[in-house]
């Protein structure tokens, strides 16, 4: 076991983490803590872009941007949130633009910018060119020029480091405060015990609780299931976002980008159906409409295909010197992975799992919170782990790339300036105890349960019963299955005994923590009575301010942590969820009937 001692730990090297690491980094000394390679997180698949009013295409401001963002949230936005964050968009581009970032670029050398779901003019007249890209990477050209600054600014990187537990201690006041995080070193197999006396959690989401999805593997909700193990909330957990087009089958990610460029959905008559159900913005409403305009059209027998299942993204009339040059990678998607040209025929296309708008619940510095109102002493969060609700119930296309350059970087400053304002508290008596004795028991154990065949049911019972639609009886048939895959979880035996490069433990610990979010997600989705965003019930169609205008708190009601009978390191795994509620902060835009 080795130790080390920093004043701000970072977990997770995405987007949001290194935005955060390039502000402490300046201010404190800062260490970064990932379980893959920076450059290879999920803020890469990014495709679309990063919007700012920053009017150089046609006229925009950001109290149009705040409007857009908290109508297409379906007023479950935070509007204080998300004001701050369509006001800061624009300094976030810039810095950015400081640090390197190659944008396209206008005939006149400005940043070039496109249209984007959702995002219009004028509270809502037309659409407006908002979104600022790097042809269809705009993730990846992020990720690497935060990385490159990082390197810059002498932030150190523990590449490989799997942080599995946050330590908690009570300071000479009687507070707890956080003090560092354990982690798991996959080269050696070593557990190291960081003390520090800030932690940023930014570990991303955790869309591998679906079969269909544009995650990648690594994206299992670690830094959710690690605070919520601790007895410290989850909030809006049901909202979960399906993103309109996604390779048919595949769930591969096509942006929205393209329907920005003029890409239009077509059903098996060959009609616009869009127009139906969003007349002013078409192809252009938000995620969550798109989505289930989908489904309704292949639900009522207008999908494409020998099994009908799916619609057509038609692009053919956008010409191919537009979809070389502006969207070179989605266009080499299809082609590889479908084997459709998009140049001359249509792309078959279906939702597909994509984005939390739930997580750690935080307030606008990043600051944790254990209530509705507390915050957590020495821990922050930032990025698609946590929720400070700028995204509501749905989010708007673009708006996660500036969520983590805003909130990032609030975040970044808030947990150096703490640092910088306090001593050291010293660490628990075992600081490694519960991940010794997790690592030491899954290793060991020798159940006849594979994790692999729980990850399959688990993630076919999500897709099949709490996916674009939902009602009571999917909803309980996920909540029975989830909980029933987590006894068998109990059971589960490791075949790999080895300590280098143990893949098979990593999986084991992942499933661990998408088995109690999916809880999470399915039992906040039964409580909410109402459709809203990201989370349609057929059972309750409409949006129900009078009851469900408020945010969902989830607590994981802990056992007594001395109980014999449950195994080492996974105490509370199989505990109670409690419900609670939070308040939406309305400023400015009382809830109205959304139309587009």
């Amino acid at each position: 076991m080795q130790f080390h001692k920093y004043d701000v730990l970072i977990v997770g090297a995405g987007g949001a983490g290194m935005r955060a690491a390039i502000e402490s980094g300046q201010r404190a000394r800062t260490a970064v803590l990932t379980k893959i390679y920076p450059t290879r997180s999920h803020t890469g698949a990014a495709q679309g872009g990063m919007c700012a009013a920053l009017s150089n295409v046609e006229e925009d401001n950001w109290e149009w941007h705040t409007f857009d963002t908290i109508k297409g949230g379906d007023y479950l936005v935070d509007q204080d949130a998300a004001e701050i964050m369509a006001k800061e968009a624009i300094d976030a581009v810039l810095d950015l633009e400081r640090m390197g970032l190659p944008f396209n670029r206008t005939p006149e050398g400005k940043i070039d910018q496109r249209r984007f779901g959702g995002h219009t003019r004028e509270h809502g007249t037309a659409p407006v060119r908002r979104a600022c890209y790097a042809a269809d990477r705009t993730g990846h050209m992020i990720l690497q020029t935060l990385y490159q600054n990082c390197i810059k600014h002498g932030v150190e990187f523990f590449n490989e480091f799997y942080v599995l537990d946050v330590n908690m201690s009570t300071n000479e006041d009687g507070e707890e405060v956080c003090t560092g995080a354990v982690a798991y070193e996959l080269a050696t197999g070593e557990i190291h015990v960081f003390e520090a006396k800030s932690v940023v959690f930014a570990t991303g989401g955790f869309g591998k609780v679906f079969k269909t999805t544009s995650n990648a593997h690594t994206l299992t909700g670690d830094g959710m299931g690690i605070v919520y193990r601790k007895g410290l909330p989850l909030e809006d957990m049901e909202f979960y976002q399906f993103h309109p087009t996604g390779l048919a089958g595949l769930g591969i990610l096509i942006s929205e980008a393209v329907r920005g460029e003029g890409g239009i959905l077509r059903n098996v008559d060959g009609e616009r159906f869009m127009e139906r159900y969003a007349p002013t913005i078409k192809d252009l409403a938000p995620r969550d409409i798109v989505a289930r305009s989908m489904a309704l059209e292949v639900l009522e027998g207008r999908g494409c295909g020998s099994n009908k299942d799916y619609v057509l993204l038609d692009v053919t009339h956008l010409g191919e010197e537009v979809l070389e040059s502006k969207l070179p990678d989605i266009t080499a998607f299809s082609r590889t992975y479908l084997g459709v040209d998009p140049i001359s025929e249509p792309v078959p296309v279906y939702p597909t799992a994509h984005y939390a708008m739930g997580g750690i619940p935080t307030n606008v510095d990043g600051e944790v919170l254990r209530d509705n109102e507390t915050s957590v002493s020495g821990l922050y969060a930032a990025g698609e782990c946590a929720c400070v609700s700028v995204h509501g119930s749905n989010r708007l296309g673009t708006n996660s790339l500036l969520d983590i350059n805003v909130f990032g970087r609030r975040a970044g400053i808030a947990a150096a300036e703490y640092a910088h304002s306090r001593e050291h508290v010293e660490m628990p008596e075992e600081p490694a105890k519960l991940v010794q004795g997790m690592v030491d028991h899954l290793r060991t154990a020798h159940g006849g349960e594979r994790v692999a065949n729980i990850r399959t049911a688990l993630q076919e019972t999500m897709d099949a019963n709490a996916s674009v639609y939902r009602t009571e009886d999917t909803l309980k048939q996920a909540l029975s299955d989830v909980q029933l895959l987590k006894e068998r979880y109990g059971r589960i035996a490791v075949h790999d005994k080895g300590m280098r490069f143990n893949s098979d433990l990593l999986e084991a610990v992942e499933l661990g923590f998408l088995l109690d979010l999916a809880e999470a997600l399915v039992n906040s989705a039964l409580a909410r009575k109402e459709s809203r965003g990201g989370h349609a019930r057929e059972d309750y169609g409409a949006r129900d301010d009078t009851n469900f205008m408020r945010h969902s708190m989830s607590y994981k009601q802990l056992p007594d942590a001395e109980d014999p009978d449950a195994p080492l390191g996974l105490t509370g795994f199989l505990a109670d969820i409690r419900l609670d509620y939070k308040p939406v902060s309305v400023t400015r835009y009382q809830p109205m009937e959304r139309k587009y």
